[in-house]
């Protein structure tokens, strides 16, 4: 281990995305070996089909078995020998590479429990290839909880573009049922693990604002309750247990004061109520971090980018903006650990 570097894991993702291509640029830059003590995990076909999609060229190490992280000091491949490319379809969403891509997500996982990783950063996956592949989850923060034991805990997507978090009390539901699941319990839960994670990201007392759930913030009751039933009393709560949270205030307005730097996160009611300003903020540098889970995991919130897989062309701002973020959580953590 070094001092100064955490070990992470790079998943490889959805080898038929942009993922390989992605983690082949950053590791032959030198980027992930700035950051990390990198460990590389796919198969070694994948990885060497990503080096030649991206023209990129790199030394490294391939090792079987986890045990073997540490004998080298440079960038290691755990050979997962689990795919093999010679039918691999690039751009197409398939169960073979879906299984795979969480196969390598459940091993890298097992290796952060068993203590030879620090964290990670996955390259992009496919939610539809890994349900074709046996994963019944909705998404892979639920496969993350699941495994690593916290379903029973508040957790969750939390999504970073330059310096504004945002996370959600509600996710992947439908609209009509979002009112009937904020409660004060549940939006305490969503203010408090935004406080926590940005914490482990490196705020010593972060600036977080909650965003109304009806139009002008209900009007006084006149265009909805939720704000003086619920929202309110979770504002006063979390400030009384100490964390520094405003609101709630207009979703319409809510982002103008956070876009100019006057809050470090938005805590939103319901997935495209955030989604929607974030993305047409910088589509293309967002992260996402999977908050609440005892190991820091993040990933480019881009996706697979089936549209250009293969030619060449990803960008790796956002890999490299998460990759920076994992490594940071990851140093945060040891240090807790270390109190």
């Amino acid at each position: 281990m070094k001092e100064n570097r955490p070990i992470l894991g790079i998943p490889l993702g959805d080898a038929a995305g942009i993922g390989p291509e992605l983690v082949a640029k950053l590791a032959a830059n030198g980027f992930l070996s700035e950051h990390s003590c990198p460990v590389i995990i796919g198969d070694e076909r994948v990885l060497i089909k990503g080096i030649e999609i991206a023209g990129a060229s790199f030394e490294y190490k391939r090792i079987t078995k986890p045990e073997e992280i540490g004998t080298y000091v440079g960038i290691l491949l755990l050979d997962t020998e689990t795919l093999d490319t010679k039918d691999l379809r690039l751009s197409e969403v398939s169960a073979s590479n879906g299984k795979e891509e969480a196969d390598n997500l459940v091993r890298t996982m097992d290796w952060c429990m068993e203590g030879y990783l620090e964290g990670f950063c996955f390259a992009p996956l496919n939610k539809a290839a890994m349900k074709l592949g046996g994963y019944e989850y909705e998404s892979e923060h639920e496969l993350f909880a699941d495994k690593l034991g916290v379903a029973h805990l508040p957790h969750g997507e939390m999504n970073v573009l330059d310096n504004l978090w945002t996370s959600r009390v509600t996710s992947h539901i439908p609209l009509s049922e979002v009112s009937r699941n904020i409660t004060v319990k549940r939006v305490m839960d969503a203010i408090t693990l935004a406080d926590d994670t940005l914490r482990r990201g490196g705020f010593e007392n972060p600036r977080i604002v909650i965003a109304a759930i009806n139009p002008h913030g209900g009007d006084s009751g006149t265009c909805g309750r939720e704000e003086i039933d619920i929202l309110e009393p979770a504002v006063r709560l979390a400030a009384e247990n100490g964390i520094r949270v405003d609101g709630p205030f207009p979703s319409d307005t809510v982002f103008l004061k956070a876009f100019k730097g006057d809050y470090d996160a938005v805590v939103t009611m319901y997935h495209d109520q955030g989604q929607i300003a974030m993305k047409l903020k910088g589509f293309q540098k967002g992260i996402t971090v999977a908050a609440g889970q005892p190991f820091a995991i993040t990933t480019p919130a881009h996706g697979t980018a089936y549209d250009i897989a293969g030619k060449g062309i990803a960008d790796t701002g956002a890999f490299e903006a998460a990759f920076r973020l994992c490594a940071r959580m990851a140093m945060s953590d040891r240090e807790n650990k270390r109190k």
